[in-house]
C-alpha cells in the first residue's frame, strides 16, 4: 500500500502491523451502549409532530458519540502501522497529522515481549526494544502475534549485523 515505495534501495518488507484489535474491544462497547441508550429514547419520545424535533436531536446527538466514541478510535488503530524491514523498524502514527520513528535494525541491541493472561488468550503482547543512542528503550503495547513479531525482529537484528561485517570485509 504505499510502503514499499518509501524504503530504501536494497530494502524489503517483512512485516507491516497495526496494533491488536482488542484495543477496538471498548469503543465497540461503547457503540452499543450508545445505540441502545438512543432506541431507548426513541421509544420513550412520544409519536406526533412535537415529537420531530426530540428525534432528530436524539439522532444527531447519537452520531455525534457514535463517531467519538468508536470512530475516531478505529481510524488510530487504522492509521497507526509498525513496519519491520530488512533495515530498520518504523513506526507511523496520525489521524490527520503524521508522526514517525525509524529504528535502524544496527542500533538494537536486545528485543524482549511480556504477555499477561489475557495477552496471552487474544494472542497480543508488549515487545520492549533496547536501542544504542538517546532513546534507549522503545515499549510497544498491544502488538499482535508479539512472540512471531519479536523472533522475526531478532532475526533480522542478527541478519543485519551479519550483512554489516560481510561489507566491512
Amino acid at each position: 500500500m504505499g510502503m514499499e515505495s518509501r524504503l530504501a534501495p536494497g530494502e524489503r518488507s517483512v512485516l507491516t502491523l497495526h496494533p491488536h484489535w482488542k484495543i477496538l474491544l471498548w469503543p465497540a462497547l461503547l457503540l452499543v451502549v450508545v445505540i441502545v441508550a438512543a432506541v431507548a429514547l426513541l421509544i420513550v419520545i412520544p409519536p406526533g409532530r412535537e415529537a420531530g424535533p426530540g428525534r432528530i436531536a436524539v439522532g444527531v446527538v447519537a452520531l455525534i458519540l457514535a463517531v467519538a466514541a468508536c470512530g475516531v478510535p478505529f481510524l488510530r488503530w487504522q492509521t497507526t502501522t509498525y513496519q519491520l524491514t530488512t533495515r530498520r523498524l518504523q513506526l507511523r502514527r496520525g489521524i490527520l497529522t503524521r508522526s514517525g520513528r525509524d529504528f535502524p535494525l544496527i542500533r538494537i541491541s536486545d528485543v524482549s515481549f511480556s504477555q499477561g493472561p489475557i495477552d496471552r488468550l487474544v494472542g497480543s503482547g508488549r515487545l520492549v526494544v533496547e536501542s544504542a543512542g538517546e532513546h534507549g528503550q522503545l515499549v510497544l503495547n498491544e502488538i499482535p502475534d508479539v512472540q512471531r513479531v519479536q523472533s522475526t525482529l531478532f532475526q533480522l537484528v542478527e541478519d543485519e549485523h551479519q550483512r554489516l561485517a560481510r561489507e566491512e570485509q
